[in-house]
């Protein structure tokens, strides 16, 4: 099974005039279909549109909350299409298990990589834009103090 595209259908970016510290910041990746599509080009693969939300919600703690999650602050949210190719044998097997809404666990992992590389390039440049802390840490250069120099 392949990769072979990348959609976004949504991006939004908001942020509450309000935001202070402290804040926490959840990271979620939802998958919402997975369908197989008609395809005259790869006459040997399968094309299964995987449809998913990628969501960072910025919100105050509140440890009398069942979730502890206060007020909202913030969220950056993407919705896009993945395009698999796969052989009829994966994708039946894909689409069986996507009946119980599960994805088998050898494809998780390159289809989660896929959404975070390119999903947290895009929301870095978001947050920078409407001033939301960046939800990665970004190295930073420190110099040591030499005693020597005044």
């Amino acid at each position: 099974m392949n990769i072979i595209g990348f959609n976004y259908h949504k991006v939004i970016a908001d942020r509450s005039p309000s935001f202070k510290a402290p804040y926490h910041i959840d990271t979620n990746i939802e998958f919402l279909s997975i369908e197989k599509e008609k395809n005259a080009l790869l006459k040997e693969a399968e094309i299964l549109p995987t449809q998913f939300k990628f969501t960072l919600t910025y919100y105050i703690p509140d440890e009398k909350a069942k979730d502890k999650k206060g007020q909202k602050q913030g969220e950056i949210l993407f919705e896009g299409t993945l395009l698999l190719s796969a052989s009829q044998e994966e994708s039946r097997d894909l689409l069986k298990s996507w009946k119980k809404k599960e994805i088998p666990q050898h494809l998780r992992q390159p289809l989660f990589n896929t959404i975070l590389r390119k999903c947290t390039l895009r929301a870095l440049a978001l947050q920078e834009e409407i001033n939301l802390p960046s939800h990665i840490n970004i190295p930073l250069l420190e110099f040591k103090k030499n005693e020597n120099t005044k």
